[in-house]
Formats: C-alpha cells, structure tokens, sequence
C-alpha cells in the first residue's frame, strides 16, 4: 500500500492547481512547467549511443552522464556562466596508492564592469573567463542576457535584469537617451526581435514566492467603510419602496 495518495514527484505540479498558485498568469505556470537540460559545461557529451574502440574495432555502449555540480548562493549574485562547484577526490602526492582526500574545484572569478545599452547603465558584476567568452559570442551584454535561456543563466541577478530590460523595450520609455531621440529609437529598433507584452514581462525571472506576493498584491483590495455600505444598502431600500408605492394621478378639470 502507497505511503501517499499522490507521488511526491508531481507534489510541486499538484500545488500550482491549488489555491493562489491556480490564479497566477497561464504564461508564468507554462515556464515553471518547462523543462530544459543544460548546456554541459564541465564535461564534452558524446552526442551517441554507441562509439567504435579503437584498439578492437568493436561497437560500444557510451553514456552522457552529466556531472553533480553544487552552485553556492553567491553564484545567484553574479553571472557564472553556468560554472559552479564540482566535488572529488584526489590522490595524496599523486600516488595511486596513497589515501584518497576530498577535493572542491571552484572557478576563477572576476569583477569585471559591463555596459548595457538598453539600461545605459554601467554594473560592475562577478564573472568567469567563461560568461566573458559567452558575451563576446553574442556581440555584447544586453544580447547575452537577452538570449540566454533561464537555466543557462542560472543567476538570480541575470534573470533581474532580463525583466528590467524586457519593460524597458516593452514599454519604449522616453527616459532612454531623453535627449538623443534618433538614438533611443536606434537602440529599440536594434532590440525589437526580443519585445513580448508588457504583461508577460514583468513575471519574467520571478521566483514562485515573488509571484505569489505579487498576485496577492493585485488581488488585495482595501476594506470599505461600514457606513458606506449601509448607506448604499438604505438608499436602494428607499428606492425600491418609493417605486412599490402607487402613484396618484389627479383627474383633470
């Protein structure tokens, strides 16, 4: 007999069906719902199934496993390019014969100060070699972030400033260059092929308790006074009376 009603795999996908979770916006439930393996980082996947040994010519069963890596908090303040911590061993003095001791590898990390043309604003951000490859690969920071999907950014601040850049094209706000009107129209013309709506940008990046506080501010409404629902109640009261009474109609001389 099952020790739960329900599976503890579908637990999260069952919680999004209840409550507050069910009214948050179909487009923010859609990309909680997707489901998308990473780019490998750590290790180079064979791509197939079966790979000939060179030495006996014989076919042979390969896997892509991918690598266990822990990604600190710190790594959600920075931009790592999907790097994080990989833990092992090591053999002592580089005898195979000796104990083997546990051993972290960890990145070499930068701040390196980068420029965003939408946001016109300079962030001085931790980095590796890797996210600064990466932004050279997509002709600068804005296309990098812009282009990367969620699980490849992997950083809580990539995903901030995705939606912030998101509004701003949205929203084509006139604070951009306000005195080179020729240039912000540049900029958002350079950019248009990452416009979605106003709406669906401003969930992007948010975790499942930033969107429930902010559904529960849009749903929050203040409390009505008490003598002015009395007062409404009475007035249709009076209203409903004055129409229940018969009406005289005096007969003309």
């Amino acid at each position: 007999m099952p020790l739960h009603k329900y599976p503890p795999k579908i637990w999260q996908s069952l919680r999004l069906k209840q409550g507050i979770y069910a009214r948050l916006p179909a487009h923010y439930l859609c990309s909680l719902e997707e489901k998308q393996e990473p780019t490998p980082v750590h290790f180079k996947p064979h791509g197939v199934k079966f790979k000939r040994n060179p030495h006996t010519g014989q076919p042979e069963r390969v896997q892509d496993v991918p690598i266990p890596i822990y990604y600190p908090p710190e790594s959600q303040r920075g931009l790592w390019g999907g790097e994080g911590y990989i833990q092992g061993f090591r053999y002592a003095n580089n005898d195979k014969l000796s104990t083997r001791l546990r051993k972290t590898w960890k990145p070499q990390l930068f701040m390196r100060e980068l420029y965003s043309e939408i946001l016109d604003k300079t962030f001085t951000i931790q980095v590796t070699m890797r996210t600064l490859d990466l932004v050279d690969a997509c002709y600068g920071f804005d296309f990098y972030i812009l282009k990367t999907p969620k699980v490849d950014l992997n950083s809580k601040l990539g995903m901030d400033l995705k939606r912030v850049m998101l509004l701003r094209l949205a929203r084509k706000d006139t604070e951009l260059y306000p005195d080179d009107a020729e240039k912000r129209e540049l900029i958002y013309n350079k950019y248009k092929a990452f416009v979605i709506p106003e709406e669906e940008a401003e969930w992007v990046g948010l975790s499942l308790e930033e969107a429930v506080q902010k559904q529960m501010l849009l749903e929050k409404k203040d409390p009505v006074p008490l003598f002015k629902v009395y007062a409404e109640e009475l007035a249709h009261e009076l209203s409903l009376q004055k129409l229940s009474e018969p009406v005289v109609i005096g007969n003309k001389s």
